[in-house]
């Protein structure tokens, strides 16, 4: 399995990584979890867009530095190439939902 990171996630990451410090060890993990089952096998990975060669999947990113709080990450997922493309980190406090303008800009461009 593959990993990418756009530009806008890369940015993301790098701002939360200051204020919790396990993250980057964190998405290492969730990382692991999503090799080996991508679309997830549980209610903490949900399928937000379905296309025919890619799924959209919103997910908990659970960081130890929270303890309890989680973060959530939107990617995509590439079943033929077995590829994953992150798109979006938040914390679930700041922010109530995924930004659906980033999601769709993404598919248009896809």
């Amino acid at each position: 399995m593959s990993f990418k990171e756009l530009p806008e996630f890369q940015k993301e990451i790098k701002r939360l990584s200051k204020k919790y410090k396990s993250l980057p060890d964190d998405l290492q993990q969730f990382c692991d979890v999503a090799s080996i089952n991508p679309l997830g096998n549980s209610k903490h990975f949900n399928v937000i867009t379905q296309k025919e060669v890619l799924y959209i999947i919103k997910a908990r990113l659970f960081c130890r530095y929270l303890k309890g709080s989680s973060l959530r990450v939107i990617y995509a997922y590439f079943e033929e190439s077995q590829q994953i493309e992150f798109i979006e980190l938040y914390f679930k406090g700041e922010k109530e939902n995924e930004d659906r303008k980033r999601i769709e800009s993404y598919l248009n461009n896809f």
